[in-house]
Parts: C-alpha cells; structure tokens; sequence
C-alpha cells in the first residue's frame, strides 16, 4: 500500500461541468500560488474545452492563459487533456498539426498530457504519444470507461496493456458520464494493474451521487492518483471534493500528506467565486442534483444540457424523456461507441432528430453518417450491415487509421493565417477553430493584467 496522490481539477474539468468552462485566467491567478504549496501531484489546468472557451467566450488567449498558470505554478506539474487525433477540436488533423500542437503544450508549461479517443482506438493515439514521448513529456493514456455487452474488465486491462505497450507512462480510466459504480471499480482498478506496471489513475464525476465511494473503492484496491475538485466546485456534474478524500485517507496507510488547513485556503478562495457564479445565474443548482438516471441513459452532464438546449430551440422540451431513451438504441446500432466528446454529441444530437422527425434515421447529419462510415475509427462492437447500408448507402467504409488519408496541412495553414500571427502558437489556434481564431484575432489586444502581480495573489499567511 502506498500513499494515495491526488490531481486538483479544479481550473479545468470542474468549472468546465459546472460552468460551461468560464472560469477567467483573471479569476486564477490570485489562488494559483496557494494552489501550488498543497502538495497536489498536478493540475488538470488546460485541454479539454478551455481552450474553445477562451477564444468563443472570454476573449483570452489560451496560451497565454497556460503560460500564466505556468509562471506562478513552480512546483506542481501541470495536466491537460488531449483528444487524441482531436488533439481540442472535434475533427481528426493531419498528424504534422498533432505533432507540433503537443510540442508547443510542452514548451508552454506542460507536463503531463491525459490522451484519449472517444471510440478507444488505440490508432488514433498513436502520432500523440509518439509526439509527447520524443519531446519528454508524461504521456498518460485514458480508456474510456463505459458500459454495455462489449465492455468487461478484461477488455478494459487489454486496453491498457496494449496503450502501456504503445509507450504510455501511465494509464487514467476516464469515467466522464459517472457510470463506475464503487464494487465495480474495486474489479476494474484490480484487473488493470494486473496486467500494467505503470501508475493507474482514476478521474469520475458525481453525476449519479457514486463518485467519492467509488475512488475510495479503487484506493482499496490499488489505484495510485485520483481526480478531486476543491468543495465548492465539486459536486453534481462535477468531480468529487478534494478535502473529504484528503480527510478520510487520513491516518491510514493511504495518507495524501496534504494538509487540510492549506486546502482551507483554497476552499475559501473559490468558495467567494461559487458565490459570485450562483449570483450571475452562471451556475445552475440543477447540475448540483444527483441525477441516478445517468446510470441508465449514460448521458455525461455536459451532453444532458446541450439535448435539453436543441429541444429548447426546437420548442419540444417534452420530448427529452423520448429522447433519453432514444440515446442508448442509437448507441447500440452503432457499436456502443463511449459517450464522451465528440461522439456524445453526434449519437445524442441524431437521438434528437430521430424523435423529432417521428421516423428514425430519416434525417441523419453529416457527423453521424462520418462516424457511421469509419471516420472517427474503428467502433467497441461492429456496426450490423443494415445500419451502414441504411446511414452510408453504396459509399466505401473505412476500415484503416482515418489520419492517413489526411495530407500535412500545417504549411497550408501558416499561409491561411498569415495576416493574423503574432506567436507561433497562433497557427495552431486557427487550424483548430478558424472562424472563432479569425474573430478573437481581430479583436485581439494584449491585456496586461497588473503592473503590480503582487496584489493579485491570496496572502495565504493572512487567511485562518
């Protein structure tokens, strides 16, 4: 038994269930010293949709906002969370973009980079890991962890073997929609590091009200990191809260060594921002709800809120309990593929229009009919021959790696966006979201955020 490390979610995944990840850098940086002396073994602090979230709806510059965090963080590494030939966007790149959007992670600040394919092909890992490995980063590769007949633990432990083969340094299970139940994770944690040699890490969500009982299950059976947000952005859609983890490990042989009074400090930072979230409406006290339903339709709290949103739009908010139960049918007829961007939204928005056109699959969208085809990788379980017949017609389906038919396209790129880069890293910016780049890059202005940094940071000698 050793002691039990914990990474700290709290400016990334946390605010990103909670608040549509409109955490501000501003609204880091008085804590990030604070955060920095607890003793955390990192800080998921970028990837995911931070980076989106920037540009669309904070007119910040998510460089920038990696190099901050990177200045005032000196001793705790920091994570991101890469979506494998995704790298952040929701569309597979040529593999020279990959390439140097993990390079310039790296040599922005980051440390270890959690990769991940929402089908868990391991193909569309590849050129990532490669990439993080040759510029001496920490790859942490991630089985998506779902349910459903093809799913077992073994299928899980052979997952991970092969990622632990393909050069990861350790192995997180990703349970994004809460679904791990705690005797489960106990099996699940037990089979992995049967096969692994490598550290194994677990990241939930409270979603079904499961999570805290379900890391301390996988801390029984071995697990070496888990995932925590600091109380007041816990809960709900969020991670389970980092001090009664840190509380409870106390004095056993799983000890995190933190200490509770430097997480106080944070807690009441974050506490006055929660306050400031429920006041603006931005936090909703429904996503706090436990919702056991999740269980069932395995929908995460991020692809539950955009349903709700397109039957909204369309004015049939009545039809979300029909297409809760839709969800899981589309699922199945295309190979049980994991729920978790970029294929939740594709099966949920295609459950959407198979219950508002009142005939399933009469209108199917172009992202479906891509997923369908083999475009996004090979699915968990084969697609049956009618379902591809009835989505793809007579068109070929892909059975290789979908990133080798996808030419370089970095130099094509650079000449794209000429007129707009200032830094290097502006490139990549705009392969990633060129509408929403081109935008921020014409409005962009150097914020300077204080001539006087000092003021900015939580005097953690002043708070009892």
């Amino acid at each position: 038994m050793a002691k039990v490390k914990i990474t700290e979610t709290v400016l990334r995944d946390s605010h990103q269930s909670l608040v549509a990840t409109r955490m501000t850098t501003e609204e880091m940086i008085p804590i990030l010293r604070a955060l920095d002396e607890v003793g955390y073994h990192s800080l998921e602090a970028w990837g995911g949709a931070t980076f989106d979230s920037c540009l669309r709806f904070l007119n910040e510059d998510p460089w920038e906002r990696l190099r901050t965090i990177r200045k005032n963080v000196k001793n705790t590494k920091l994570q991101m969370l890469f979506r494998g030939q995704n790298i952040l966007g929701y569309r597979h790149y040529a593999d020279d973009v990959v390439e140097y959007f993990v390079q310039k992670s790296l040599a922005n600040g980051i440390d270890i980079i959690r990769i991940f394919d929402a089908l868990n092909d391991p193909r569309n890992l590849k050129t990532a890991i490669n990439a993080t490995k040759k510029e001496g980063g920490h790859v942490q590769a991630a089985v998506s962890y779902t349910t459903g007949p093809v799913f077992s633990n073994e299928y899980f432990a052979n997952y991970a073997k092969e990622l632990e083969e393909m050069g990861a340094d350790s192995i997180c299970i990703k349970d994004m929609a809460g679904l791990l139940k705690p005797y489960d994770a106990f099996d699940l944690v037990k089979a992995i590091k049967s096969k692994v040699k490598i550290p194994v890490q677990l990241h939930t969500h409270y979603t079904a009200g499961l999570a805290s009982m379900t890391l301390l299950k996988a801390i029984e059976a071995g697990v070496d990191v888990v995932d925590t947000a600091i109380s007041p952005m816990a809960l709900g859609t969020s991670q389970p809260p980092t001090e009664p983890i840190v509380a409870t490990l106390q004095g056993t042989p799983f000890d995190t060594g933190i200490d509770l009074k430097k997480l106080d400090v944070v807690t009441q930072y974050f506490t006055t921002i929660r306050e400031k979230y429920l006041k603006s409406g931005l936090l909703d006290p429904k996503v706090m709800t436990v919702n056991i339903n999740a269980l069932m339709y395995q929908v995460p709290g991020g692809m539950l809120s955009n349903l709700v949103s397109q039957l909204k739009q369309a004015g049939q908010i009545d039809k979300l309990q029909a297409v809760l139960e839709e969800v899981p049918r589309v699922r199945e007829e295309v190979g049980y593929p994991p729920l978790v961007t970029p294929t939740s939204q594709i099966v949920g928005t295609q459950a959407v229009y198979n219950v508002l056109m009142g005939e399933r699959y009469k209108t199917v969208t172009k992202e479906f009919k891509a997923m369908v085809k083999g475009e996004y990788g090979k699915t968990p379980a084969p697609i049956s021959p009618e379902i591809v017949k009835k989505i793809v017609g007579d068109e070929k389906v892909i059975t290789h790696r979908p990133a080798d038919d996808l030419k370089p396209e970095l130099e094509t790129l650079r000449k794209q966006a000429a007129k707009y880069i200032k830094q290097d890293e502006d490139v990549l910016t705009y392969a990633l979201f060129e509408q929403v780049a081109t935008k921020f890059f014409e409005n962009r202005e150097i914020k300077e955020i204080s001539k006087d940094p000092a003021k900015y940071y939580v005097n953690i000698h002043e708070i009892s």
